[in-house]
């Protein structure tokens, strides 16, 4: 916990009255430590390079299990209780076409790989097989393995000591397995993701200063200035007053703050990608339409986080499917489209990997509340950037959609691709469990050929 306060007065054992202002204790940024980060700001370079620098991934998980067949894998000539009411598009791919509620994405698909045939998946509602290629087991959520996020903090590092290198974006639901932004399994608490939603921004506060407020220095300094009138009453606070410059600095000059606040860029942009909200989609128990968090996720990796999880939307259609997709699938193409473009456009398309998904399909038939059920035999995944060969569609399923059929690929085949594409080859990358036994990230080893 860090909690900078500076309002509050308290008597202590020895009758001297004390301001409650510094509490320093386990806030977890992906294995950073509060101490760790002030020793990075002294040692900062002065004109850091503008450029990424570093490989990142940004994982949007589709809560709740999105419909293959009504995305990218349409079956048009399939009975009509099988095909629904979306027609296909052309791309600007030759021979690949996707729902026509998808125009954006289809203007750009030679950026995009789409897989049709992923499988893996249990029925399971929840992200875990999302975040780390694990479902939840025997051994609890994600079958206590670390997510990406967390392995990839583990492994390496931090790129600026001032920012966590795994930051989870997903905010509480209702349906709570939709809300894990990826745990850290068997690493422990240590690297598990920092939550701008969660406890560890929560905290920093500074006489009602909150994360919207960071940026009024006038407002921190007069803040600042009532702290040391107390400061300078007592000897024992002199030697502390350093340290809590330092810690003030942190908080109102890291670029994790910067990051986080979306009033720094251009209005334009931020309707590119769309404002969205946190509001639960179609007040339902999933992810929010909140397109402002690929804009965010953007902003992240490039003030150094190597990972940025969020989730997106209710794809749970066991009814209401065709009345209710297209505003969904509209909004994701917005942001999804806004994000890729904008990663070209800033040359970080090389630097930055993309891979949106949920946890299983849908069934093929539609059901008497003209929904889809859940259908862990197939489901579909889009990958972009990371230097990946896009333009292209790897797999596919049968006539109804109801099984891979050509070109099968498993969940921790995309986890192996990602994990190639930071630099980390899973065939001989190994962290070590509670009991020092070295564990592989994922039990299959070889990336997609098709994208590497």
């Amino acid at each position: 916990m860090l909690d900078i306060v500076g309002g509050r007065l308290s008597t202590h054992c020895d009758r001297r009255q004390r301001r409650h202002f510094l509490k320093i204790g386990g806030l977890g940024l992906g294995g950073l430590s509060l101490p760790g980060i002030l020793h990075a700001q002294d040692s900062a370079p002065l004109n850091p390079k503008r450029s990424l620098g570093h490989k990142a991934v940004i994982m949007v998980y589709l809560s709740g299990g999105p419909s293959h067949q009504d995305m990218f894998d349409l079956k048009v000539d399939a009975p009509v209780e099988i095909r629904g009411t979306f027609q296909p598009i052309s791309t600007n791919v030759s021979g690949i076409q996707i729902c026509e509620h998808m125009p954006r994405l289809a203007k750009i698909m030679d950026k995009v790989a789409i897989v049709r045939s992923l499988h893996g998946c249990p029925d399971q509602h929840a992200s875990d097989l999302c975040m780390s290629g694990y479902p939840m087991g025997a051994n609890g959520r994600q079958d206590n393995h670390p997510s990406l996020g967390s392995a990839v903090a583990k492994l390496q590092g931090s790129v600026d000591q001032a920012v966590p290198p795994f930051v989870g974006l997903s905010i509480k639901t209702k349906h709570d397995p939709y809300s894990n932004p990826g745990y850290p399994g068997f690493l422990g608490p240590a690297y598990a993701p920092f939550q701008p939603d969660g406890e560890g921004m929560a905290n920093m506060r500074l006489e009602g200063i909150s994360l919207d407020r960071l940026r009024d220095r006038r407002g921190l300094l007069q803040s600042l200035d009532r702290f040391r009138s107390q400061v300078d009453l007592n000897e024992g606070y002199r030697a502390a007053d350093t340290m809590t410059q330092k810690a003030f600095d942190v908080l109102t000059s890291s670029r994790l703050v910067e990051a986080l606040d979306l009033e720094r860029e251009d209005p334009a942009v931020r309707d590119r990608y769309g404002r969205g909200s946190r509001d639960p989609a179609f007040g339902e128990d999933a992810g929010p339409h909140w397109m402002d968090q690929f804009l965010t996720a953007r902003r992240l990796v490039e003030a150094g986080v190597r990972c940025v999880t969020l989730s997106f939307g209710s794809w749970d259609r066991h009814h209401s499917n065709f009345e209710r997709l297209p505003t969904q699938l509209a909004k994701f193409d917005q942001a999804i489209t806004a994000l890729i473009e904008d990663l070209h456009e800033r040359g970080l398309d090389q630097d930055v990997s993309v891979v949106a998904w949920g946890e299983f399909g849908r069934t093929p038939r539609i059901n008497k509340d003209g929904g889809r059920d859940h259908w862990p035999q197939v489901s579909c995944c889009l990958l972009a950037g990371g230097g990946m060969r896009t333009g292209q569609v790897i797999g596919s399923t049968n006539r109804f959609g109801e099984v891979p059929q050509d070109r099968p690929v498993h969940y921790q085949e995309v986890f192996a691709t990602l994990y190639h594409r930071l630099g980390i080859d899973v065939s001989t990358a190994t962290i070590p469990d509670f009991s020092g036994r070295p564990q592989f990230l994922v039990d299959r080893h070889l990336p997609i050929k098709e994208l590497i």
